[in-house]
């Protein structure tokens, strides 16, 4: 499939897959309506977030069509929303017109502040680019940690290499000691795989903080 260069959110030194980013800013508003009217809510991400994030600035880093900055919105969370594609931006913007949201993309982050925020989510993206790009976006995102914030980061399981579903979005294998290591020193609170309740696939999550 072919997209304009323009509805990627490419900044300089993009490092996210950029056909899996193709695939989002085509299909982007069939996905927004399948995350968010068709698929059940993932109240298992839910809780987890409830018991483990404190008030305070917080960033939903791959926030595709907005349904999980919405609901931190929701619970009074000072949230802003950063996805790599464009066009789910600004169908997050359409669905949800009083959360602010940013296209912005891992690795760099470049619109975010090191050090500032309370609670960072990144819900099932980092599967999205190779081992290496997911290692320098666990980096960074901790590095977003303000003392005593909290991460939570997870991803789709795969199993025996990396591959690309139907719509060609790439899913990388990673060996989960690797991903772990780059936080080592923040206290692990949440380590488990699971179910996702709203996508039915296999999901390891983690959620570690920062020392005060």
């Amino acid at each position: 499939m072919k997209v304009e260069f323009a509805s990627r959110c490419l900044g300089e030194g993009c490092n996210m897959d950029s056909r899996t980013i193709d695939t989002y800013n085509v299909l982007a508003r069939g996905f927004a309506a399948e995350w968010e009217d068709e698929q059940n809510p993932p109240d298992d991400l839910y809780a987890v977030v409830t018991s483990y994030f404190r008030p305070g600035l917080t960033v939903d880093v791959g926030c595709g069509s907005g349904r999980d900055t919405a609901w931190l919105a929701a619970k009074g969370f000072n949230v802003v929303g950063v996805d790599a594609s464009s066009r789910l931006i600004a169908e997050a913007r359409r669905r949800h017109l009083k959360v602010r949201f940013e296209c912005d993309t891992l690795p760099e982050l470049s619109s975010l502040k090191a050090g500032a925020y309370a609670n960072v989510l990144c819900e099932t993206v980092i599967m999205h680019m190779p081992e290496a790009k997911a290692l320098a976006s666990v980096r960074r995102m901790a590095e977003l940690l303000a003392p005593g914030g909290v991460l939570y980061l997870s991803w789709r399981v795969t199993d025996g290499g990396e591959w690309r579903d139907e719509r060609d979005r790439l899913y990388a294998s990673f060996d989960t000691h690797r991903i772990a290591a780059e936080l080592k020193g923040f206290k692990m609170e949440l380590d488990e795989r699971i179910v996702s309740a709203s996508s039915n696939k296999i999901v390891h999550r983690l959620v570690v903080r920062r020392g005060e």
